[in-house]
């Protein structure tokens, strides 16, 4: 949504609220993402990743909405995660956690009912323990590493695992599941590399099914998908994919506020270092955003925001809590105090934004602060 074309409410709401801009959530267009993903799989089930809470987006609401959509599976990073979002979702929704459990919280995560990703022979033993000490057997899912080298069983202890499965244990294990690391990639040979390493791991370890894809995993074709897919970035309107155009609708709209404008005159300092020097007169606006709000650094002479069409490229340093853009393809008076311009939205995506940055999608999104006022719809 551009500047004027917010409505009375939701600037009163803005303001009410103290917000610096308008973050909006199209918990519609994240349905429809996801029901086209599970199109694209069935019948492969698709899950969600929802950590980092949600990937800044709200996991309560990101989650319930998913869950009305028929999503049952929902994966986060880290425990403190799982327990916030147990309450929120009925019995039936089952909450995974990546990083598995450091040690003393397993008997908790046991009484809530969640469930950890064992990713080492050490998490594996914990779990045993804790089931040990509840007397009764315990659901896990194993990760294991197949090229990554960040989580998951290397390969020096799939053997004593094994071992340890066919002797009998208490723990009862749900699936098996490994994570592409270049999924984005399509043409990438890490992916191919990981699958011939991943289909060796489904034959030692006969019997169980498997979750492979990621969002980028999803567009790898059949052989990557397992049984469960677990998208992340693709549900939230990131592109899965590297130098395509993306498939998916965004979920996310950025507007913020103008908090000052002035005109530079030529050979005039703007910013932090005095590292933009105007070469002739400019009119500047100064809006509400930092990098304390997810807008980079490294945006400074890089980036720029709109108004109504019209790009307004950034100008000197990007600074804790402002940016100054350079409004003077603009007529006269059409910014001013209170005026919304558009971060993201239908003139810049994710992918512009972290483009200008030179970073990732995944950073834009997760970096989004809790300055903005927010609007689910």
């Amino acid at each position: 949504m551009d500047g004027d074309i917010l409505d009375s409410h939701a600037r009163t709401a803005m303001i009410a609220q103290g917000g610096s801009g308008y973050l909006t959530i199209d918990l519609a267009a994240l349905g429809r993402n996801y029901r086209k993903l599970v199109s694209m799989l069935a019948p492969v089930r698709a899950g969600a990743v929802v950590k980092a809470d949600a990937y800044g987006l709200g996991a309560e609401r990101v989650a319930k909405t998913l869950y009305g959509q028929g999503c049952r599976h929902f994966f986060v990073a880290q425990f403190v995660e799982a327990a916030r979002l147990r309450p929120v979702l009925a019995q039936d929704a089952q909450i995974f956690v990546l990083n598995g459990l450091q040690p003393g919280n397993e008997i908790a995560c046991a009484e809530m009912g969640i469930v950890p990703v064992l990713n080492s022979l050490a998490q594996w033993q914990q779990w045993s323990s804790a089931a040990c000490a509840l007397k009764r057997c315990l659901p896990a899912v194993l990760q294991f590493d197949t090229g990554m080298s960040r989580l998951g069983f290397p390969p020096e202890e799939r053997a004593e695992l094994a071992t340890a499965l066919r002797n009998g244990t208490n723990i009862e294990v749900l699936f098996i599941m490994s994570h592409l690391a270049s999924a984005d990639d399509t043409e990438g040979q890490q992916n191919s590399d990981q699958l011939a390493v991943m289909s060796r791991i489904a034959d030692e370890f006969p019997g169980f099914d498997i979750s492979f894809a990621n969002s980028g995993g999803v567009f790898l074709g059949k052989a990557y998908h397992g049984v469960l897919a677990r998208p992340g970035i693709a549900l939230y309107g990131g592109a899965p994919g590297a130098g395509a155009i993306n498939p998916m609708e965004p979920v996310v709209s950025l507007d913020v506020a103008v908090v000052q404008t002035r005109t530079a005159s030529s050979g005039t300092k703007v910013g932090y270092g005095g590292a933009h020097v105007a070469q002739r007169q400019m009119r500047l606006a100064t809006i509400a955003a930092g990098y304390a709000d997810g807008l980079p650094r490294c945006l400074s002479d890089r980036g720029a925001v709109y108004y109504e069409g019209t790009r307004l490229p950034i100008v000197g340093r990007v600074s804790m809590d402002s940016i100054t853009v350079d409004m003077s393809a603009l007529p006269e008076g059409a910014l001013t105090l209170g005026s919304l311009v558009e971060v993201l939205g239908p003139h810049q995506t994710l992918e512009d934004i972290a483009r200008d940055a030179d970073t990732i999608s995944y950073e834009i999104l997760t970096g989004l602060g809790d300055r903005y006022h927010r609007q689910y719809c």
